[in-house]
């Protein structure tokens, strides 16, 4: 018997713009997928998933991951023709959109799957298994899912050929809250979604992401200094230019404007959009407790995290 994890994570500035060669910061969380892997008698891949849920999320995803699965058993070199795999997923990350869950299990997997087989992978091969893994859900993941998901830590993000992945640090923690929309979103049709327009009026969309790169830039300079209050201006900045590149959806914006009147610095959408996750950034913990409870009075499902310090 094999086991692995894989971190969730909240993407804090740069989701979309990240796949068109935009920095983009994430930040794994505490909330993890894990994952059992155990060889079987006869053939093929059988998945018991126990993953806490969003309702309709594992049904939604479903082909998805069957797709994700293949895909990593492939990259490790399973012929599951031959071997039989039961995979059992689990841990206290909600299976959600927005809150890197895909990843989560991809990395879980893959570490599992090392365990099992006795094939003794870093982590940097292992997030190259879950990067293949994630091309079932996402078709061109940008890839800083996956690797919020195997490192953890905080993260500066450029998608290219080869990646940069710098681990960042800051001094003072950032009290975080993420509330979920409920919607399961697919990222794959929001990202293709964006590529289409971009096409279509690529003077709009390159001004557009233009402002995304400074801004980013920026975002990185205030988190390593500390200056909380900036770092919610631009998170505000990034969710308008999520806006306008249409991956917002009228329950994230909501959100983001319930979490501001209720004490926010700054609040924006996370992930591939269109539904999922939203996240604020809260001054202190009492803040913190105060957002949250109010977005859980009103039946939203919510994560509190600390990212960073």
């Amino acid at each position: 018997m094999g086991q692995g994890y894989g971190f969730g994570k909240v993407i804090l500035f740069g989701e979309h713009f990240v796949v068109h060669g935009v920095p983009s910061i994430a930040s794994a969380i505490s909330s993890k997928t894990t994952a059992i892997v155990e060889k079987k008698g006869g053939t093929g891949i059988e998945v018991v998933d126990e993953r806490p849920e969003i309702p309709g999320y594992k049904k939604e995803k479903l082909e998805m991951q069957e797709d994700s699965d293949k895909r990593i058993l492939e990259a490790v070199g399973i012929n599951t023709d031959e071997t039989g795999v039961k995979i059992t997923l689990g841990g206290d990350l909600m299976a959600a959109s927005g809150v890197g869950a895909s990843a989560a299990s991809c990395a879980a997997i893959a570490r599992a799957l090392s365990e099992e087989f006795s094939l003794g992978f870093d982590d940097e091969k292992i997030n190259q298994i879950a990067y293949e893994g994630e091309k079932g859900y996402h078709g061109s993941p940008s890839g800083i899912d996956n690797t919020a998901a195997t490192f953890g830590g905080l993260i500066w993000f450029i998608k290219g050929d080869p990646n940069i992945i710098e681990k960042m640090k800051i001094e003072k923690p950032l009290y975080i809250v993420m509330g979920n929309t409920g919607i399961v979103a697919n990222t794959k049709a929001a990202v293709e979604g964006v590529k289409e327009r971009k096409e279509k009026e690529p003077d709009k969309y390159n001004k557009i992401f233009e402002d995304a790169k400074n801004l980013i830039h920026d975002a990185r300079k205030a988190l390593e200094a500390g200056d909380v209050e900036k770092v919610g201006k631009l998170m505000d900045e990034n969710h308008r230019l999520l806006q306008e590149i249409e991956v917002s959806s009228p329950e994230l914006d909501m959100l983001v404007s319930l979490a501001k009147e209720n004490g926010a610095l700054g609040a924006k959408m996370t992930g591939g959009g269109l539904g999922g996750y939203m996240y604020a950034l809260a001054p202190d913990q009492d803040i913190q407790e105060r957002i949250a409870k109010v977005m859980g009075d009103k039946q939203f499902q919510v994560i509190k995290a600390t990212v960073g310090g």
